[in-house]
């Protein structure tokens, strides 16, 4: 007879001491908080910092009371301009690393833009401490001095590194095993430099650029010139004789254009203006060979704007050089200015007969400038007049025109379409092999009874899943959960930061979701049972060490009982410490294996791997002793645990009475005298439920075989590592 227990008065006791257990530690936490705990503070910087940082010739001038940045300036002759702003990326952009605490960056930027320092004033990565040490990042970060903000920085594979000032694109090498990290400290010096460059340089203010709409690659319809413009695809703006002439009255200019004055009603110059990245614009101007070039010229979230005049007057100018910025046109959104770059496109343009004879150009935006598609484009044409030959004066007019991109054609910016999207997308392949594993362990575990029919075959899957778990999710991949992911939650909550940071890597994100709704139906050990890499690891190294009959390190019940407390010790330290200092959390997170062991695959200083090895060694004489005595990540698996709702692991009648065949077989202890399973210190093995399907070692259907007469051989369970003698 079958005993099931699904919902009833099992659910609500432990559902009760998981939550009264998990309030216990958050309240923990927030006194902590309240008496005075700080996960990062505000800049450091003082005036005598500054002027050590920054020494003559370099002038510190006050800080702004408005912005936090420290002025730069540079005695030349009898003036002292300012050369560069200094800032504490804290101060302006405290994006949380993986510790739940920024970054904190000085930055010197030049004022145009160019980054002239880069340093790093203090960081809590993970990865960084300890691990691969800081070395690689600072040679990250040196990478960016003499980019600018006017160049479209990636991380990527350094392609262009020999001539990086003048590249419009710069990739810059990231760090191996340290990714996400990179990632974080490249949106937090960014994010900071651009909100200085809005506020001092005239940079797009109020747009991040990763937070503007995106031209639709998809909508395409076939037009003409015509039909363009009759779409809004296409606007023009006529200018007349009499509408410069005026603007110029008054001034030494007026007067000065004969053929204006004598016919006020003629045109001046027609200008067009068009998105020619729009593929119903380029498409149906451009030539196949002309679209394809040109989208070969533009990099993510470039615009190219294309402009034609007809008329008496050049846009351009004789003095215009290709591939250089117009003097003659210029481009505002929300009153901030933009630069235009000539594309210096070689391609032919499909043109109305009236403007044959006249002058086209494409311009490219580059994606940092912010160019916002759904926002107006403010042109302004610039006309100058002089008077006189030798000294002459000049004078000056713009006159505006602007253009809309109609709606149908470009997709409204994301509330958070942020940088950490490059993650996902150049991370597709590896989630999609995540997923795949994932899909398979579910099958696995809804189907366990057919999976442990046949032990050969539970043993074959269980043990090839783990070297998926271990080469792939872990060392490949880099998915270990770990404890960090939750002192950085606790660290970034009380200090109210956004938890964006953690989409900076999905394949944890990804493995967080799957663990907390397998929380619901299947408990702590789908994690800690078949997902943990380190787990895997251990779980590997017990099964190499078998054939060897390695002396086994007998724990009494009791003391076993009491062992398994202690990670609840450990996980509360942790969580406190997180609220109370973050250099101590540093260090006590260091209790877990994972970073020495799978991030970094044991290169690493000699004490981390003394321990991580040791941990491993420990695991041939106690069966995953680390995982079930000590590790604080399991300790919180093991209380969110409790909100699973099924008791999904068949149990009879008479499991624990008499029979005790399943517990002296389970190397976790987590089977009770009473034959129920712990499902706190439960890994899922489901050895035990092969046990309760085989009727050569389940000694019930041994016994009920017997009463029908039928004879079947009686099977010796191999002996796990770390457990007693079978007993029937």
């Amino acid at each position: 007879m079958m005993r099931f227990s699904i919902l009833g008065a099992r659910w609500r006791g432990p559902v009760r001491a998981a939550w009264t257990r998990l309030l216990l530690l958050v309240l923990l936490a927030n006194l902590a908080g309240l008496l005075g705990a700080t996960s990062a503070h505000a800049g450091v910087m003082n005036r005598e910092t500054m002027e050590k940082a920054f020494p003559p010739p370099l002038i510190v001038g006050e800080k702004d009371r408005d912005l936090p940045v420290w002025p730069i300036l540079k005695q030349d002759g009898t003036s002292t301009p300012i050369v560069a702003y200094v800032f504490e990326s804290i101060d302006l952009a405290p994006i949380p690393g993986f510790s739940g605490t920024p970054y904190n960056l000085l930055v010197m930027l030049g004022t145009k833009g160019e980054f002239m320092d880069v340093r790093v004033l203090s960081q809590h990565e993970p990865v960084f401490l300890d691990g691969l040490g800081e070395g690689p990042m600072h040679r990250f970060v040196d990478q960016y001095k003499g980019l600018s903000l006017k160049q479209n920085i990636k991380i990527g594979s350094n392609l262009n590194s020999g001539n990086k000032a003048s590249s419009a694109n710069v990739f810059i090498d990231g760090v191996a095993k340290a990714t996400a990290s990179v990632r974080i400290l490249n949106q937090s010096l960014l994010a900071a430099s651009l909100k200085v460059a809005r506020a001092r340089m005239g940079y797009a203010e109020g747009r991040d650029p990763d937070l503007v709409a995106h031209v639709r690659p998809d909508v395409f319809e076939k037009m003409d010139w015509d039909a363009l413009v009759k779409a809004g695809l296409v606007t023009k703006k006529t200018f007349r004789n009499r509408e410069v002439e005026a603007a110029f009255k008054g001034t030494v200019g007026e007067g000065l254009d004969e053929e204006g004055t004598k016919h006020q009603d003629d045109r001046f110059v027609d200008v067009y203006v068009a998105y020619l990245n729009v593929p119903t614009v380029g498409r149906n101007l451009l030539t196949p060979a002309g679209w394809k070039f040109m989208s070969s010229r533009l990099e993510e979230g470039d615009q190219a704007l294309l402009l034609v005049a007809s008329g008496r007057y050049s846009m351009l100018g004789e003095d215009f050089v290709r591939g250089a910025v117009p003097d003659r046109l210029t481009l505002q959104q929300q009153h901030l200015p933009l630069e235009i770059r000539d594309l210096d496109l070689d391609v032919d343009l499909k043109l109305p007969p009236s403007l044959q004879s006249g002058e086209w150009r494409a311009f490219r935006v580059i994606a940092p400038a912010g160019l916002d598609p759904a926002q107006a484009l403010n042109f302004s044409l610039h006309v100058t007049r002089s008077k006189g030959q030798i000294y002459p004066e000049r004078v000056t007019k713009a006159f505006g025109f602007d253009a809309q991109l109609p709606a149908d054609y470009f997709e409204a910016a994301s509330t958070n379409d942020k940088t950490w999207r490059t993650s996902w997308r150049t991370r597709v392949g590896e989630l999609l092999v995540l997923a795949a594993g994932l899909g398979v362990l579910a099958w696995a575990l809804r189907n366990q009874l057919w999976l442990s029919q046949n032990p050969r075959r539970l043993a074959m899957f269980r043990t090839s899943y783990l070297l998926f778990t271990l080469g792939f999710i872990g060392w490949y991949a880099q998915g270990q959960l770990s404890i960090v992911n939750v002192t950085a939650l606790i660290q970034a909550v009380l200090a109210g930061r956004n938890l964006d940071f953690f989409l900076y890597d999905p394949m944890t994100v990804s493995l967080w979701a799957f663990v907390v709704i397998t929380f619901f139906v299947w408990g702590r050990g789908t994690f800690c049972g078949w997902l943990c890499p380190f787990g895997a690891l251990q779980e590997l190294v017990n099964k190499v060490v078998t054939p060897l009959r390695l002396p086994q390190l007998r724990i009494s019940d009791r003391t076993d009982a009491r062992l398994k407390k202690l990670k609840y010790a450990v996980l509360a330290a942790i969580v406190v410490s997180a609220c109370v200092s973050v250099p101590w959390t540093d260090r006590l997170v260091e209790v877990e294996p994972f970073k020495t062991s799978i991030t970094l695959m044991f290169d690493r200083a000699w004490p981390f791997v003394a321990w991580a090895g040791g941990l491993l060694a420990l695991s041939a004489f106690v069966y995953k002793g680390y995982c079930r005595y000590i590790c604080p990540l399991g300790a919180g698996m093991a209380i969110f645990g409790r909100l699973r709702r099924f008791d999904w692991i068949a149990r009879r009648t008479e499991c624990g009475t008499p029979c005790q065949r399943c517990r002296n077989d389970c190397g976790y202890k987590a089977i009770r005298k009473s034959g129920d399973v712990n499902y706190d210190e439960c890994f899922q093995c489901l050895d035990c439920v092969a046990i309760f399907q085989s009727e050569q070692l389940c000694v019930p259907l041994i016994t009920m075989n017997k009463k029908s007469g039928r004879r079947i051989p009686i099977a010796v369970a191999v002996e796990k590592q770390a457990v007693s003698p079978v007993q029937g």
